[in-house]
This record gives structure tokens, C-alpha cells and sequence, in this order.
């Protein structure tokens, strides 16, 4: 449903445009990347990269469309809202978290790092007491652990504190 511009409003045209870009560059990362390993046809049949070659141009091309699409029809789209800034806000609510999350299982590892974000939506997200949120945040990396590292010989990352506790 197409509303008028608000302040703290992202629009359409904007986002529309933006998303088309980066579909063009990730095509162009696969047709790149796809030529280092070999895009072409070998004597046996297709190369490795010949099939993400063919992928990434499709990629690179549909955004190419939707970015000339989206330029063409600028004026049309002008004040049409993607998002305001107060809907936004749940969404960015969930995704600075799980961003911090990702960043901290190089430094401190998987463990640590999933028992600090899971502790951390109990108690600030789910409003749950230390305790329940101290029990869940410690028992599912343990789980984890005992089913990758233990079970299936699966080795995932490790921070210092983990190497240092010997896991």
C-alpha cells in the first residue's frame, strides 16, 4: 500500500534502487569469482564456475533491470513509503543484536558468544528473570556443544576464553 513521504520515512525509490545495486554487485562477485575457478568449457564438460558464471550475469542483469526500472519510473515513486522509522525500529531491535552476535564469535567464540545473545534477549527482549535466562543461555551451548564437538566430531569457533577452558 503506497503512502505519502513522512518524516523518518525511507523511501521506495530509494530502497528499491539501493537493493537492485547490490544484487548487481553480488552477480558480479559470482561471475568474477566464477572465472578464477574456471567458467568455461573443458575438454571433460563444464568447468567448476561454468554454471555460477551463467548464474551470476542472470543476477547482475535482474538487478541491472530493476535499477533501470526504478530510474526510469523515479518521478512515480517519489513519496512512496518502504518503511517508516517507527516501523523500522522492532526490526532493528532484532538485528543490531544478532549483528553484535555474529561480530563476537570470532573474538570470544560460538559458546560464549551464543550464551551472552541468548541471555541478552531473555532479559531485555523477553523480560525474563536472571535465573530462567541464565539456565536456557547456559544449557543450549552446552547442548551444542555436546552434540557437535561430542556427537558428531564437528569442531566449531572457538574464542580465547573457550581455548582456555580447554574446550
Amino acid at each position: 500500500m503506497a503512502e505519502k513521504q513522512s518524516d523518518g520515512a525511507v523511501t521506495m525509490r530509494w530502497m528499491e534502487l539501493v537493493t537492485a545495486l547490490v544484487i548487481v554487485a553480488v552477480g558480479l562477485v559470482v561471475v568474477i569469482d566464477s572465472h578464477r575457478v574456471g567458467a568455461s568449457w573443458g575438454d571433460d564438460g563444464p568447468q567448476s564456475g561454468y554454471f555460477p558464471n551463467m548464474i551470476g550475469w542472470v543476477l547482475a542483469a535482474a538487478g541491472g533491470w530493476v535499477a533501470a526500472t526504478t530510474l526510469f519510473q523515479w518521478r512515480k515513486l517519489a513519496g512512496r513509503v518502504f518503511v517508516s522509522f517507527a516501523d523500522l525500529k522492532p526490526v532493528l531491535t532484532m538485528l543490531v543484536p544478532t549483528i553484535v552476535y555474529v561480530a563476537l564469535i570470532w573474538p570470544l567464540g560460538i559458546y560464549l558468544a551464543s550464551a551472552l545473545y541468548i541471555a541478552g534477549f531473555m532479559i531485555f527482549q523477553g523480560k525474563y528473570k536472571i535465573l530462567p535466562a541464565a539456565i536456557v543461555s547456559i544449557g543450549v551451548p552446552v547442548a551444542i556443544f555436546l552434540l557437535f564437538e561430542i556427537w558428531f566430531l564437528v569442531p566449531l569457533p572457538k574464542g580465547p576464553i573457550e581455548r582456555l577452558l580447554g574446550f
